[in-house]
């Protein structure tokens, strides 16, 4: 009243249920426009639409998931590319399993569970680009920060094998997860399938990544790759998921392209 002001945006959050009817009451005092930012929920992330019901207004929430016809579009481009891809590098992938086999003991590809779209379980498949006990080593790298989080990934991992490093270099102990595409356990684009270990331990916000299809490659990649730990950016994934096209996945995989030809960030 003092100040004339006509237009009032309230961003409470929703704990301060009551302290917001008592002050929406008093305003309406006055006339002047009330707008009050969503904060249950995270609304600020979900689609939602409003609509009345007798008259009392109703917000439907939807999880950001991409629609019939996204998800159609996005499987015919990954089964169509990922065989492309297959073919044309099969040759490659033989010379690297050879090449695995004869500089180090054990198999050639390594199957390690991850965690996919809604949560699913699915065996990842990689060139295998460690020493075949890596796992049972994980104690020599692994660590925390002050605040909890773990640091899994780190630069120089003595469990690396010579062409393991090599391989990683050029993110060519990936190829195998073209067969995952296939399958349909992944897409070509999308956030990266996580450590079930790792997921354990995730903010319930953090679980909206796992809304689409898991990729070979996504936006964290391209902003930083091995630099930036999957499960502390989570919010680069759900950056992908609110603004998806499949115009941003072919950005992405040329984005791809250039980060792997110019070895950034990868170990």
């Amino acid at each position: 009243r003092d100040n004339h002001i006509d237009e009032v945006i309230v961003a409470l959050p929703g704990r301060a249920h009551e302290q917001l009817t008592a002050l929406v009451t008093a305003l309406q005092e006055l006339r002047i426009s009330i707008r009050v930012v969503p904060d249950v929920l995270d609304l600020a992330f979900a689609r939602s639409s409003t609509e009345e019901f007798g008259g009392m207004p109703l917000i439907t929430l939807r999880e950001p998931v991409l629609d019939p016809l996204q998800r159609f579009v996005k499987r015919c481009f990954d089964v169509g590319v990922s065989s492309f891809v297959l073919l044309a590098a099969l040759p490659l992938m033989l010379v690297v399993a050879l090449a695995i086999r004869i500089d180090s003991r054990g198999p050639a590809l390594f199957a390690q569970q991850r965690v996919g779209q809604n949560g699913q379980l699915f065996a990842m498949y990689k060139f295998r680009s460690m020493a075949v006990d890596a796992e049972a080593r994980q104690g020599e790298v692994e660590s925390r920060t002050a605040d909890g989080t773990i640091i899994h990934k780190v630069p120089n991992d003595p469990r690396v094998t010579r062409v393991g490093a090599w391989i990683r270099r050029y993110s060519i102990d990936e190829l195998p997860q073209l067969f995952n595409v296939l399958r349909g356990d992944m897409s070509l684009v999308g956030p990266r399938p996580e450590l079930p270990r790792l997921v354990a331990e995730y903010e319930p916000w953090q679980h909206k990544r796992f809304a689409v299809p898991q990729g070979i490659t996504g936006w964290w990649q391209v902003t930083g790759r091995a630099d930036n730990l999957m499960h502390l950016n989570t919010q680069a994934d759900l950056d992908y998921i609110r603004n998806y096209s499949i115009w941003l996945d072919l950005q992405i995989l040329w984005k791809t392209v250039r980060a792997v030809l110019s070895r950034e960030g990868a170990y």
